[in-house]
């Protein structure tokens, strides 16, 4: 591989065979042979050949931070993994320079019998490097991990929170020429994702190579210039994040005004909370994609509240983002005044966002859905992309645009209040020889 290339990925392809059994490692019994012989038919019309990836090439230069996006099971963890040398590739292949640091899902790296202290060596040793080196970032990671006085505790007894924090900040500390970053950040509180985010950033200012995947479109645009769009297991779209992003967001939620789950079997969240529903409503209370700028829109947010604690006070919030994957603002039901006071009993809860009119800018807006307890502060479900829409400026003289039919810049675009009056006054006569003040 060439000298000026961190990564390039030739021809890349995975298979997976659907409906296979592995049968390795074990002596099976007569019954067991016979049982096998009556069904070998059956189950090999049922086994299929599955391509997680599918020729997939491109380079990625030292010091670049490329995201990989793409909706679920397109081929992004899978990517990673081939990358970090976890599972093999069954065609083509793909080439790393320098040291890798991996932070794929919660649980792989650790040895779960080991405490915090030995696992840090234990990463440290497989990188390559010295135990005198690993010693020298040790109180650094310990800081960034915050799990001082859990250090001589086995693994095992972790959170899945805190086995994030010290994995990540053992794959950011030991100075890996190549971060590969799989979509874990979802573990952690607010407060930590961004000091990831942040030391992301600062590993990519020093000349590092990081492949970053996540869901967060917000994080990406941030954090990466360049971004890859992933659709079943093939590059789609490689370019600009801003453009790739776009195009990603229209083609996969551009369209879905309404979100909702049968029942709390099957609907995202927690043992407390469960998500029912996420609306985008006209004024007239129905679902609609495309709203006039001059009308109010309403999101809608149902959820289950399976908790029968007095004390316990969830609260709907609601993201609401650009196309370009800016955060307009956030709100939550909490701003009511009545739910300080009323009670939250099990069972459906139904609450209402109204957006008034002249207030947001023409394009498409994307909503990111969460339901969060207080004192203490814990999310209990986040849905990213929940719903979108898409305001439309007609230009009719009575908006914010009036008239005017060009690119109008701007997150927001309300209808602000102005008065103009004119003051009777004689215009001073021009003297070339006067000095401006």
């Amino acid at each position: 591989m060439s000298s000026d290339l961190a990564i390039r990925v030739e021809n890349l392809g995975k298979r997976y065979r659907i409906g296979a059994t592995q049968g390795i490692g074990r002596y099976r019994s007569l019954r067991e042979e016979i049982s096998e012989g009556i069904t070998r038919k059956r189950r090999k019309q049922e086994e299929r050949d599955f391509w997680a990836l599918k020729d997939v090439s491109f380079e990625v230069k030292p010091g670049e931070t490329v995201g990989i996006i793409g909706r679920n099971g397109a081929g992004k963890s899978t990517l990673l993994k081939i990358l970090a040398r976890i599972t093999p590739p069954t065609s083509g292949r793909g080439v790393t320079r320098g040291r890798v640091g991996s932070l794929l899902e919660v649980g792989t790296g650790f040895h779960l019998e080991l405490t915090g202290r030995e696992n840090i060596q234990l990463a440290g040793a497989i990188m390559g490097m010295s135990r005198a080196d690993v010693q020298k970032r040790f109180d650094e990671i310990v800081e960034f991990a915050d799990l001082a006085k859990f250090l001589d505790t086995p693994v095992k007894r972790y959170s899945s929170g805190m086995y994030m924090r010290l994995a990540f900040s053992v794959a950011a500390h030991l100075e890996p020429e190549v971060l590969l970053v799989d979509e874990v950040l979802a573990v952690g509180d607010a407060a930590f994702q961004k000091k990831c985010l942040g030391r992301m950033e600062e590993l990519g200012e020093s000349g590092r190579t990081v492949l970053f995947v996540s869901h967060s479109m917000p994080s990406v645009t941030r954090l990466c210039p360049r971004v890859l769009v992933l659709d079943g297991g093939s590059v789609r779209i490689d370019g600009s994040a801003t453009n790739a992003v776009r195009s990603y967001l229209y083609d996969e939620v551009g369209s879905a005004a309404k979100s909702g789950w049968a029942s709390p079997v099957v609907a995202p969240g927690d043992d407390r909370i469960k998500l029912k529903a996420v609306r985008v409503l006209d004024e007239a209370g129905n679902p609609a994609v495309e709203h006039d700028i001059r009308k109010s829109v309403t999101v809608e947010v149902e959820y289950w509240n399976l908790s029968d604690d007095p004390d316990f006070r969830p609260h709907a919030d609601l993201h609401f983002f650009s196309e370009q994957g800016v955060c307009l603002f956030v709100s939550h039901e909490a701003t009511d005044s009545s739910w300080w006071t009323a009670p939250r009993h099990a069972g459906l809860i139904h609450a209402e966002c109204r957006i008034p009119g002249n207030f947001l800018a023409e394009g498409g807006h994307f909503v990111h859905a969460a339901v969060t307890s207080w004192n203490p502060t814990h999310t209990h479900v986040w849905v990213p992309d929940v719903v979108s829409f898409h305001i439309t400026d007609p230009s009719e003289g009575d908006g914010v645009r009036a008239q005017y039919v060009g690119d109008y810049d701007g997150v927001v675009r309300p209808l602000l209040d102005w008065r103009v009056a004119e003051v009777p006054q004689e215009l001073p006569v021009s003297d070339p020889d006067a000095t401006s003040t």
